[in-house]
Order: C-alpha cells, then sequence, then structure tokens
C-alpha cells in the first residue's frame, strides 16, 4: 500500500453526459478519491463540440497538481465522442493536440497517464443526431459498407464469402460518391490517431491504453480496423497494457479503479460465476467478441485478476439472451412487458437467481453484470431477487445500454470497493448510491418506466413536453426506489435528459444512505 491520502485525478471525459462524468466519478467516491474535471464551458454539449485546444492547455497545466491523469482521445484530439464522428479537423490537427501527452509525459515522467480511445463506429440505422448528416439517408448503408468491405478482407485471406464483391460493387456504386468519400476520410482520420497512440504507449507515455469499439458487429468497418490495431500493438515493442474490447461509456469508470488499484497497491480479485455456461460463448447485440473474452478483458482494464479462491468476490454474469433482444426494440409497441418474456426467459432468470442465492448464503460477495438483453435490465431476474429479498445484498449491478457499458461498470465499482477496504478509504454510502442508481436507471426506467416514451430514442418536442415527462417519469423512479429499497424516506429529485432525449435519464437519489 502506497499511501492511505486522498487521490485526485485528472479527468478528461468521453462527452458531458452523466454516465461518462457521474459514473466515473461514483466509482472514484467508493474509495475516497476525487475527479478534477475541466471547465464546463469547455466540455461539449450534443452536436456542439468541446474546445479541444483549451482542453489540452487545461489537461497541461492541471495534470502535474493530480495523481494520475485519465484521458479520452476523443475529448483531446476533437472535443468528444460526437465531434470525432462529425468535424471536419483535419489528421494533423488532431495528432497536435494528442502530443500534449507526450509532452506531459517527458515534463512529469512519473506522473501516471492512461487513454481510452474508441474506433469510430457506424451505427445500424438512419438516426443522424450522434452522426454526420447524411445518415439520415445513407446509415445504414455505410454501416453494411464496412461490413462487406471486413468481409472482402477476410476473403482475400481465404475466407469464403460467396457473393460479396458483387454486393460490394453494387452497394459502392449505388452511395454518392462524395460521402463515401467524406464517411472513409473521417474513419482514416481517427485512425491515425489510434495508431499515433500505440506509438505513445510503445514510448511508454501512456499505461494503460484501452481503444475500445462503440455499437460494433463481427463484421463491421471498426472490426476490421481492430484487426490493423491489433497487428501494430504486438509488432511494437510496449512494456505497459494495451486492450482493446467492445464498450465505450462505462471505460473512464473501469480507468479509475485501475488508477485506484494502481495507487493503493491492491489488486481487485474475481471469480467469474454464470448459471448458463454456454452463454460465455455468445456474442452479446452491438458487440464482436465472445461474452468470456469482454469478461476478461474487462477485469484486466480495471486492473482485476480472475482466481478461484472461494472467498474472492464473485462476479456473476447473466449471459446474453441467445435471441439477441433489445429492450430499445422489443417493447414499443407492448403495454404489459411481462408478455415480451416467455418460458425460457423465466428459466434463465431463475438459474442466476439460485446461482446469486447460493453464493450469498455462502457467505459470498456478488456484484450482478445484468447482461441478457441490450439496453435494460432483465425485470424478472431483478423482480425475483426483489422477491427472495436478497436483491440489494449486491455489492454491485449493472444492466444498460450494451454488454460492455453494463459490465465495465459492474467491474469498476467491485473493484472499487475491494481497493477502498484495502486502503482504508472505503465510503459504504456511496457504494450503495451507485448500486442503488444503476438499479433504478437500468431496470426501472431503461425497461420500465422509459416505453411509454417510445422505449428508446425519442427527442422532447419542445421544452414543455420534456419537463412532462420529467415530473412523470420522476414520479414512477420515485415509488420504484421506495418498493425495492423499502425506504419511504429516499427519493428521486432532479430528474432530467441529458440529451432531450428518452434514450438517457439522469437523476438525484436523495436521502441519507449511511
Amino acid at each position: 500500500m502506497t499511501s492511505t491520502r486522498a487521490l485526485s485525478l485528472a479527468f478528461l471525459p468521453l462527452d458531458e453526459r452523466p454516465v461518462n462524468i457521474g459514473l466515473p466519478a461514483g466509482v472514484a467516491a467508493i474509495a475516497g478519491a476525487t475527479l478534477v474535471l475541466p471547465p464546463a464551458e469547455l466540455l461539449p454539449r450534443l452536436r456542439q463540440p468541446g474546445d479541444a485546444d483549451c482542453l489540452g492547455r487545461w489537461l497541461e497545466s492541471t495534470a502535474p497538481t493530480t495523481d494520475a491523469v485519465i484521458a479520452s482521445l476523443d475529448m483531446l484530439c476533437y472535443g468528444g465522442l460526437i465531434a470525432a464522428r462529425t468535424t471536419a479537423d483535419t489528421t494533423l490537427s488532431a495528432l497536435n493536440r494528442l502530443d500534449v501527452l507526450r509532452r506531459l509525459h517527458a515534463a512529469h515522467p512519473a506522473l501516471p497517464l492512461c487513454a481510452v480511445s474508441l474506433v469510430m463506429r457506424a451505427s445500424n440505422s438512419y438516426n443522424p443526431q450522434e452522426e454526420p448528416d447524411y445518415w439520415a439517408r445513407h446509415g445504414m448503408e455505410l454501416h453494411k459498407l464496412g461490413a462487406l468491405h471486413h468481409r472482402d478482407l477476410l476473403e482475400t485471406l481465404g475466407a469464403s464469402h460467396a457473393g460479396n464483391a458483387e454486393a460490394l460493387a453494387a452497394l459502392r456504386a449505388a452511395l454518392p460518391g462524395a460521402i463515401v468519400a467524406d464517411f472513409e476520410r473521417r474513419r482514416l482520420r481517427n485512425h491515425h490517431v489510434n495508431l499515433e497512440a500505440i506509438a505513445l504507449a510503445s514510448e511508454g507515455a501512456i499505461d494503460p491504453l484501452l481503444i475500445t469499439a462503440d455499437d460494433t458487429a463481427e463484421h463491421s468497418a471498426g472490426s476490421v480496423e481492430q484487426v490493423w490495431l491489433q497487428h501494430w500493438s504486438h509488432v511494437l515493442p510496449i512494456s505497459g497494457e494495451v486492450l482493446m474490447y467492445p464498450g465505450a461509456d462505462e471505460v473512464a469508470a473501469v480507468l479509475v479503479a485501475r488508477q485506484l488499484g494502481a495507487h493503493f497497491g491492491v489488486t481487485p480479485r474475481f471469480t467469474v460465476e454464470c448459471a448458463d455456461p454456454p452463454g460465455m460463448q455468445r456474442i452479446a447485440k452491438y458487440e464482436n467478441s465472445p461474452m468470456h473474452e469482454a469478461v476478461d478483458r474487462q477485469l484486466r482494464a480495471s486492473g482485476s485478476v480472475t482466481v478461484t479462491a472461494p472467498e474472492a468476490m464473485a462476479l456473476v454474469v447473466h449471459a446474453p439472451d441467445p435471441r439477441r433482444r433489445d429492450h430499445c426494440g422489443m417493447v414499443v409497441e407492448k403495454s404489459d412487458a411481462q408478455s415480451i418474456f416467455d418460458a425460457d426467459d423465466a428459466i434463465a432468470a431463475n438459474k442466476s437467481a439460485d446461482l446469486i442465492a447460493r453464493l450469498l448464503a455462502a457467505g459470498r460477495e456478488v456484484a450482478l453484470a445484468d447482461l441478457r438483453y441490450s439496453n435494460g435490465a432483465d425485470p424478472l431476474l431483478i423482480e425475483e431477487l426483489h422477491r427472495r429479498g436478497i436483491l440489494l445484498e449486491l455489492v454491485a449491478y449493472g444492466g444498460w445500454n450494451t454488454a460492455g457499458n453494463a459490465l465495465g461498470s459492474v467491474v469498476a465499482a467491485a473493484a472499487a470497493i475491494q481497493i477502498g477496504r484495502a486502503a482504508g478509504t472505503f465510503d459504504a454510502p456511496a457504494a450503495r448510491r451507485v448500486l442503488l442508481h444503476r438499479l433504478i436507471e437500468d431496470f426501472a426506467y431503461m425497461t420500465d418506466a422509459r416505453r411509454p416514451l417510445n422505449a428508446g430514442v425519442y427527442t422532447f418536442a419542445d421544452r414543455a413536453e420534456e419537463a412532462a415527462a420529467e415530473a412523470s417519469i420522476g414520479a414512477t423512479l420515485d415509488a420504484s426506489l421506495k418498493r425495492l429499497t423499502g425506504r419511504n424516506e429516499l427519493g428521486i429529485t432532479a430528474v432530467r435528459f441529458p440529451w432531450h432525449r428518452s434514450f438517457e435519464v439522469d437523476f438525484t437519489i436523495a436521502g441519507d444512505l449511511s
């Protein structure tokens, strides 16, 4: 153990949403640490990029006064997640901004620097809110174009994809050439940044470097780029760690846990448990690797290790649904959420509940990664754990968005609990707050309260409609919090929709959690 003083981390988030600021801050608080953030006026606001140049100067001046740096390269190089997909910044300007980390390392070689960079996504949709405007007309075709290019490369390496060349040629001919060129140049620019980030890792300036993939697929433009990036991460001599896996919005929280462990000299330990072992071989929706690989990489990214010791904290994986269903789509027209589930769903929920019950009865601590469905919890599992009176015996929980998002947030919180205890800085109310926030958001909101708002990405027409939704949702979530905890003195306040759409919500849990 190197120190018991409070840890401060200079933090450059992926974007301004609470999940990219509030969740990492909550994980830090579990072990008594704090995040040092840039001024809010420098951060992006949805499609308005952050001030990347000023953010770089802020980081260069502030970082030396802190204990470590956690930096999103999308924020540093472009001004945020959406800016990385939409701005016209040149490759040279992006690389010049990245050089801040090289200068920081040269001036302060003992200062730990870790970073995350995303492989640019190509969402399979016509929703342009987070993409260039032409996504409204060509988004799904551009997504398919990446998959066909990936298969074309595999075909040249000997894999058989009958008819792929013809399909690729036809799609390229059908798409406007200027749009294809613009999209591919953006990808190339971002790929240059990721290559230079690997170079920084080889120089010892960044450790670890996480290159993650947001909203991807087994065959996609992002997946083939990861192959090229992995090549260079293996060829270059790198003393630290470079990891690539599916994820995005959870990565900062994972890196917070990693820096906590490194600072205090604590290595979190987990056993990995699953009531459906074949489920660990499945590839979850929006991802491109089997679940057992995703679990391994999320644990490694957090600085944790997998053990077989029966006294270690158990990470229970509620495995992905074989049908790869998504709460954003499957509940839109249903008045009764239970009607979308069948006997197999109930069996899967009961098996995981039985496993959790056995582990708790044996005196084990349990963190639950609820990964059966995308974009929300498994309500059958949550209700069964609540019925048995063991839901709040979990130490950490996550069931939101992609499997990687949910898994990383659980690992981060559970690792921080172990680190805080070992370091003597554990804040139990902070851990409780993170647990309850995830249960209310992932279960009460995403699988239930969000359904009247079209379950997914509904943008409010005006402030009056949004305010009415805030009041209605607030009352629903407040009732859920009281029901799940049995504590009427707790409440939900300050409900808001960070990007003025129904996809994500933010709120405060009011009340004493000590």
